[in-house]
């Protein structure tokens, strides 16, 4: 509630969110609409460019990988445009590396999907002096290995000879792991 206090404060309160999941993107923008946000949407970065192009938002919601391309374009197009716009990425594919490239860029925040609106609405209106929490229950290594085969598995095209290579595993042992459910 802190947070809607905070946006009767601020006079400009459009929003742009880039998605290419379209029933995240329709409730996201539904959700935010709800909380005060003049909700524009898009679903590639082309469009998220042009919509820039246009008329700059105060605020951006980014999925990181999109069909197109990448989201970082949109929030670095963004941060040229209005440099005080208030930006977050949104990814299912989290890692370290993106993290600090999307902040490097003008990312205030980078959110793991999936994240419900209230996530977003706080780190969009969060203050500099605003710390992250730890998460409650934090991923095991084993989990944090999975997620990390899928992701280049993802990035293969699920052709698991190509991923085996890259990962430096033989491909028999790359098949029983995609075959396993994922650790907790």
């Amino acid at each position: 509630m802190n947070a809607i206090a905070e946006m009767n404060e601020q006079s400009d309160r459009s929003l742009l969110i880039v998605e290419d999941d379209k029933p995240f993107l329709e409730r996201l923008s539904r959700a935010m609409e709800t909380r005060g946000f003049a909700v524009t949407s898009c679903d590639t970065v082309s469009d998220g460019l042009a919509q820039i192009g246009k008329s700059a938002p105060a605020f951006a919601v980014v999925d990181l990988r999109l069909g197109d391309g990448n989201g970082l374009d949109v929030v670095s197009a963004l941060k040229k445009k209005r440099p005080e716009a208030r930006a977050i990425v949104l990814t299912g594919y989290g890692n370290i590396a993106t993290a600090v490239t999307a902040v490097k860029m003008g990312a205030i925040d980078y959110l793991s999907k999936p994240a419900d609106a209230d996530d977003v609405v706080a780190a969009l209106l969060s203050t500099s002096s605003d710390k992250s929490e730890l998460p409650a229950n934090p991923m095991s290594a084993d989990r944090v290995r999975w997620e990390h085969i899928q992701r280049i598995y993802e990035m293969c095209n699920r052709n698991v000879s190509e991923t085996a290579r890259r990962l430096n595993m033989h491909r028999r042992t790359l098949q029983r792991i995609l075959a396993k459910r994922a650790p907790r």
